[in-house]
């Protein structure tokens, strides 16, 4: 009983804390956009890669104040060509020849990104285009490209990962289904690297097994009161989330990812106070509501910034929402049981659910104060 016990607390552990890796640190994983336009032989487009990925590859910031200077930027042009285009190949009857006509700078939500300004041929004019992309896959597993591809007239669109850095497109053959099935896989992924989201879920999660008694918490009596409770609030997040989603990933609504960011950070904080002084105990999944309406602003930055097609965003838009909602009920599936298991335990109420809520707003005030100012208190944010 004991050692089931250790397993199940080891189990829990890793569930909470393992949101507070060193990865942790920064919120947005990394994204390289790179839009191409083939035209028979012809090629151009355009590949934007943030700054702060090309100085962790190649070392940018020469005098290490932590600012990267067009002067350091630009003394390095040579050398951002090579890595980039050594790390990308098209072939169309063969391979095809890729050059970078222009450097320029462009800010994105989350930073400064170099613009590689790109034009191309490939030996033949029609048939099957394939695509290699293996930019710092071999340094950071977690990096995705964000493909947009007019070819022959034809839009298709692809996240290439590590486990899918080729893919091949026809001229005429729309991929809206296979970019339906890859924004549902990256929308899985997206919320389980994006440790804000899950820390804010787990907020709002550990209380739902415990019921408060006066000044103090006891373990709910039955484990269906506690899903009831876990599928309230999943789903007013689920809806709230999903409303600005796709209103900002429509462009409908817009507004400044850096103060969406430090938004995020600011309801972790509150949701994870509110356990320790529960000023809203009957109806959090009002809360959920609420503050998911923040967290889907932040969940449209991967759309958004690709600048997808009307014809495309809408599938991949429902394809990556409904990815959000597989990945947030995977975590209550393996959250829930265990918490329940320990819910009149000393260890859950005291370790998990009071320490866990204290290190929580800890961890989302660092990250609200670098977000909100701009800083960079640990190198993340």
């Amino acid at each position: 009983m004991r050692t089931m016990r250790g397993a199940i607390t080891g189990l829990l552990l890793a569930a909470l804390w393992l949101a507070a890796a060193p990865a942790a640190w920064a919120h947005k994983a990394s994204d390289s956009y790179l839009v191409l336009d083939v035209d028979g032989r012809r090629i151009s487009g355009q590949w934007d890669i943030a700054l702060r990925d090309i100085d962790f590859a190649l070392g940018l910031d020469h005098d290490g104040d932590g600012r990267i200077t067009w002067g350091e930027l630009r003394a390095r042009h040579a050398d951002i060509d090579a890595w980039a285009l050594g790390r990308l190949a098209l072939r169309r009857g063969g391979g095809c020849t890729l050059r970078v006509g222009e450097h320029l700078v462009d800010e994105h939500g989350d930073g400064g990104y170099a613009v590689l300004r790109l034009a191309g041929d490939c030996p033949a004019a029609d048939g099957e285009l394939a695509l290699d992309y293996r930019l710092l896959f071999e340094i950071d597993a977690l990096h995705r490209g964000l493909l947009r591809l007019a070819l022959d007239g034809t839009t298709h669109t692809a996240v290439l990962s590590p486990d899918q850095p080729g893919q091949r497109f026809q001229p005429g053959q729309r991929s809206a289904p296979a970019a339906f099935g890859q924004f549902l896989v990256e929308g899985i992924w997206h919320i389980w690297i994006g440790f804000d989201h899950i820390l804010f879920l787990l907020s709002l999660l550990l209380p739902a097994v415990l019921v408060r008694d006066g000044a103090r918490w006891r373990g709910v009596e039955r484990f269906g009161l506690a899903l009831r409770e876990v599928l309230w609030i999943v789903t007013a997040f689920t809806a709230a989330h999903s409303i600005t989603l796709s209103l900002a990933a429509l462009q409908i609504v817009e507004l400044p990812s850096r103060w969406v960011e430090a938004a995020i950070a600011a309801s972790v904080v509150l949701a994870a106070l509110n356990n320790l002084v529960p000023l809203v105990q009957r109806r959090r999944w009002a809360v959920a509501f609420g503050f998911g309406l923040i967290h889907g602003f932040g969940f449209a930055s991967v759309l958004t910034e690709l600048g997808l097609p009307a014809q495309s965003l809408v599938l991949s838009l429902l394809g990556f929402n409904l990815g959000v909602e597989l990945g947030q009920l995977a975590i209550v599936a393996a959250f829930l049981p265990v918490a329940y298991a320990l819910r009149g335990t000393g260890f859950y109420r005291r370790g998990v659910f009071v320490g866990g809520s204290l290190f929580t707003a800890a961890l989302a005030g660092f990250w609200l104060v670098e977000r909100a100012f701009d800083l960079k208190i640990f190198g993340g944010g």
